[in-house]
């Protein structure tokens, strides 16, 4: 997977206005914590996630995306009629039918031989969307594109309190329950261009690498809750922590044989967020350093497919990602599936 032609032209987020912290999360659960005599503190300790965002209720994920699309676009210089391809990548969507992109494409005002669709694949969307747009950036279909990404992790925390509350909820219960608790909100969006048009800006999109294994489907699995329209998903931490490591670990030295890159010229590493151990884990896997990465999950929790474009966006913004810089984008998604990226920026 190799590019010669595409850069990222901006690259924006939008964070929501409530804050909840896992502390205020356990003590919802306390009938569950007493029952099963465990200690308050057991989130933050394990998960790493000391709080995390959520949006309004009632806020769509439409909305949430297009608030990142909109600073993505102002910050492109790129024009809305060259918008040749409009993607909305992330796990939640308006309703089944029809594309959240199309509720996007018409609160951005797009043009209306944009190509508008969803592309879904768990915490991996936004990754996959990039692929795929620059894609046909490269095959001449069209010059610029936006991807964009609207999660709300609400519905599925507030349905997996409501699911634990409810039941005589035994510890293996909550265990999958687990990180469920760690899911948050956000918004994230990327401006693809055709790199010629803009020989000296840079970001360019160097190579990349893919792998699956797909027998681990079972690992993390999430669908409407029975009678309710909320969400509920039981996930096996870790099993996908080893599963989801060793899959990284395999994809990124794929990764280094298509960029040519070695370890040492990287600059900065953007990683899916989804816990510490996670991340200690997967540092110690790739043999880098750490502080390579810029983690944004203690504070801002697991966002899904927002996630790794989020980080990557505050981490331009904090100026930690400069020109120059050779900059590693890993994406895992549950599946599982891993797709990582090069970034010269």
């Amino acid at each position: 997977m190799r590019f010669q032609d595409v850069r990222i032209a901006a690259i924006a987020h939008a964070l929501p206005p409530d804050r909840v912290t896992s502390a205020e999360l356990e003590e919802r659960l306390a009938p569950v914590y007493d029952r099963l005599r465990l200690r308050v503190g057991r989130l933050e300790l394990m998960s790493g996630i000391r709080e995390r965002l959520f949006w309004p209720e009632g806020t769509r994920p439409s909305h949430a995306a297009a608030l990142a699309g909109e600073k993505a676009l102002e910050a492109s210089g790129v024009e809305r009629d060259r918008i040749g391809c409009l993607i909305h990548a992330s796990v939640c969507r308006d309703f089944l039918e029809p594309a959240t992109a199309s509720v996007v494409h018409h609160e951005l005002g797009l043009a209306d031989d944009c190509t508008v669709f969803d592309l879904s694949n768990a915490c991996l969307g936004v990754v996959n969307a990039i692929v795929v747009a620059a894609g046909m950036i490269e095959s001449g279909q069209i010059d610029a594109a936006l991807v964009v990404a609207g999660e709300d992790g609400r519905p599925l925390v507030e349905q997996t309190i409501r699911e634990l509350l409810e039941g005589d909820t035994t510890k293996a219960e909550l265990k999958l329950a687990f990180a469920s608790l760690t899911i948050a909100s956000g918004a994230a969006a990327v401006v693809l261009q055709r790199a010629s048009e803009r020989p000296d800006a840079g970001r360019r999109l160097v190579a990349g690498a893919v792998l699956a294994s797909t027998e681990h489907n079972v690992l993390c699995q999430g669908d409407k809750a029975a009678g309710s329209e909320g969400l509920l998903m039981n996930t096996d931490s870790e099993a996908m922590l080893l599963a989801g490591n060793e899959l990284a670990g395999r994809t990124f030295e794929r990764f280094l044989g298509e960029t040519g890159w070695s370890r040492d010229s990287i600059d900065r590493v953007i990683t899916h967020q989804v816990g510490s151990a996670h991340r200690r884990h997967l540092f110690e896997t790739i043999a880098l350093d750490p502080a390579l990465d810029s983690p944004t999950v203690e504070t801002l929790g697991n966002i899904g497919s927002v996630s790794l474009p989020l980080s990557l966006s505050m981490a331009v913004e904090a100026g930690r990602v400069a020109p120059g810089h050779r900059v590693a984008l890993l994406g895992i998604g549950s599946g599982l599936n891993c797709l990582m990226l090069g970034v010269h920026w």
